[in-house]
């Protein structure tokens, strides 16, 4: 048996989750009524259920997102949702509370959110045993670990592959509750890291000013993919349920095709769900919202991943401004732009800045306003207008089933019978007179091109055979009521074929690999203490949303390092250091106040309220 390699699209809503799947997604990942880690992202019941139809004409699953913490009030509206979610045929969860590994469950296959924080081998086995059968990874891991984790868990593996990036380790950040009650791990994050701060030093003296300096690239590591399945990577999923359908499109068909030419020919892998995809647009990445790109630490830490400027899209290079002449810019490769684009740069004050482009012609640009802008500055193009408005047709990305189709006669009439390219068997009759065609010859050429005329339905007639004893006669209205029926028949019957994946919980009770769990494991209600309890878990204190100490706490743990961004890294960078910074440094913006604690070991950064006391580490330890 060949491995299935899916590619996991978000979905804002039922319009977007239909868009990724047109555009070749094996599986879209979706919000509910409630309980989902992007709250103004949710959808009914009746549209997942819609979206769910959809996806398994295409032997595509829908997996539903419910990965936010839990309070003990919520615990019986989120089981019998769960049963809801059963009911209409999602394919998985995706979890983050481990309340739900207690509950009173149908047998939904349960995938662990990448809000809970996956990147420990022991752990993730852990979950596997417990019957976890999906564990989305945490962004932050090399490929070395990647592979660690798999050959220890032997659990389906997950893993972000384009996308905005949390700066935090996903589900232990506690900046936005912090600092205005709106938890992240409740849905509602208000996104604190992506605002302009000053960076002081211990000494007190500002070392940069109002920049964004939580704020980093987002996601590319779709060159890795041969490298990320072979470390045991089965699920490429996109970041995104905020995100318009121009965005998904582009993401989805640029991956579809990059890992269809990785596929094609190969032993071991192959596509998770069915279908040929066709487009009217090339797929580039940079041509839809992005901060500018990383490989974040697949390959380790090597270059800057800070997008400082600005947390706002930065889009495509297009080139440096040339000059300015009377009310309009000369660019570079100016010729690339259109009326309606938008258009940023970084402005004298390194600040983020736009213009809208209203006329462009003969490689001129004539903006809606005229700013002053540097000879030299690059210039990135961050709405592409006519590129936007191509792909947001509904027929820039079509996907079509392949089907071949036999024309027959039989005793009385004929039949017209639909296999497709997974051995589904449509047939449908037609009683009819058998007339010879009135010259005598064969009409077969005709009938050939009504039974291709496939238009809006998911299918393509890639072979059409037809076997008659002798040329007879029908009439075009027939052929065209035989070919809409046999393939109203053939979606019917591929709905009824669907195998969906079920699991049954057991409880179990083997050992955690921890006795003692800090507010970092957001264990919000008294469901989720017992389900670690019965696992030897002795000590848990409870979520930081139920108890934190006001000015105190430590409210983010991440991979990035402001060090490192300086240049100013003991380990990594110790030949070019040159002075260090006096520590500690603190992050300004208005009122708030953070220090940041570096954890040079682990090769960690961590973020404190203002009033937290904690030991600079020295680095004394190479």
């Amino acid at each position: 048996m060949k491995k299935k390699i899916e590619i996991l699209a978000p979905a804002r809503d039922l319009i977007g989750g239909m868009a990724a799947i047109n555009s070749g997604a094996d599986a879209v990942y979706i919000g509910a009524p409630q309980f989902g880690a992007r709250s103004n992202a949710n959808n009914s019941i009746e549209d997942v259920a819609a979206l769910v139809k959809y996806a398994h004409l295409f032997n595509a699953q829908v997996f539903v997102v419910m990965n936010t913490i839990l309070y003990d009030n919520e615990l019986e509206t989120c089981r019998a949702m769960i049963w809801e979610l059963y009911d209409i045929g999602v394919d998985a969860l995706i979890i983050q509370d481990m309340a739900i590994m207690e509950m009173d469950l149908p047998p939904i296959v349960l995938h662990a959110s990448t809000q809970a924080n996956n990147r420990d081998a022991d752990k993730i086995k852990f979950l596997k045993d417990a019957g976890i059968k999906r564990v989305v990874l945490a962004r932050e891991l090399n490929l070395h670990q990647i592979k660690t984790i798999y050959d220890h868990a032997d659990v389906e593996l997950e893993f972000f592959v384009t996308g905005a990036l949390c700066v935090s380790f996903s589900g232990n950040c506690y900046m936005s509750v912090a600092n205005g009650e709106r938890s992240a791990n409740r849905g509602s994050c208000a996104q604190n890291c992506r605002l302009p701060y000053n960076l002081i030093d211990g000494n007190g003296d500002t070392l940069i000013r109002n920049s964004h300096l939580l704020s980093i690239k987002d996601l590319d590591v779709s060159d890795q993919i041969p490298n990320l399945i072979e470390a045991g990577i089965v699920s490429f999923k996109i970041e995104g349920r905020l995100k318009d359908v121009a965005y998904v499109k582009n993401n989805v068909s640029y991956l579809r095709q990059k890992l269809d030419s990785y596929l094609e020919g190969s032993d071991k892998y192959t596509k998770a769900s069915s279908g040929k995809c066709t487009y009217t647009f090339d797929s580039t990445l940079s041509r839809t919202f992005n901060r500018g790109y990383t490989d974040y630490f697949v390959n380790e830490r090597h270059s800057s991943i800070g997008s400082w400027e600005s947390p706002k899209s930065k889009g495509q290079y297009i080139g440096k401004l040339i000059r300015t002449i009377g009310d309009a810019y000369e660019i570079e490769n100016g010729e690339l732009l259109n009326n309606g684009d938008g258009l940023c740069f970084i402005n004298e004050n390194n600040e983020a800045d736009g213009i809208y482009v209203n006329k462009a012609e003969n490689g001129k640009v004539y903006p809606n306003v005229l700013k002053e802008i540097k000879d030299g500055t690059f210039i990135y193009r961050n709405n592409d207008a006519a590129f936007i408005k191509i792909v947001e047709r509904e027929d820039s990305a079509i996907r079509k089933i392949g089907t071949t189709l036999l024309l027959t006669e039989n005793e009385n009439g004929f039949e017209l019978i639909a296999t497709d390219e997974d051995g589904n068997v449509s047939t449908v009759k037609l009683e009819h007179p058998k007339e010879q065609t009135k010259t005598g010859e064969s009409i077969e050429e005709n009938i050939k091109v009504q039974l291709a005329k496939t238009g809006f339905t998911p299918y393509n007639a890639d072979e059409i055979n037809i076997m008659f004893s002798q040329n007879w006669f029908l009439p075009i209205s027939k052929i065209n009521e035989m070919r809409r029926n046999v393939f109203e028949q053939l979606s019917e019957i591929r709905l009824a074929n669907y195998v969906r994946e079920e699991h049954q919980l057991v409880k179990t009770s083997h050992p955690y690999p921890e006795t003692k769990l800090d507010f970092m494991y957001n264990v919000s209600n008294k469901t989720a203490r017992k389900f670690y309890e019965r696992h030897g878990v002795t000590e848990i204190e409870k979520a930081f949303e139920l108890q934190w100490d006001p000015g105190k706490s430590r409210v983010m743990t991440t991979k990035y390092c402001i060090k490192y961004e300086l240049k100013k890294c003991p380990i990594h960078q110790k030949d070019i250091v040159g002075v260090k910074v006096k520590e500690p440094l603190v992050l300004k913006q208005g009122e708030l106040e953070y220090k940041l604690k570096f954890n040079c070991k682990p090769c960690e950064m961590e973020i404190w309220e203002k009033d937290a006391e904690f030991e600079i580490e020295e680095d004394h330890f190479h």
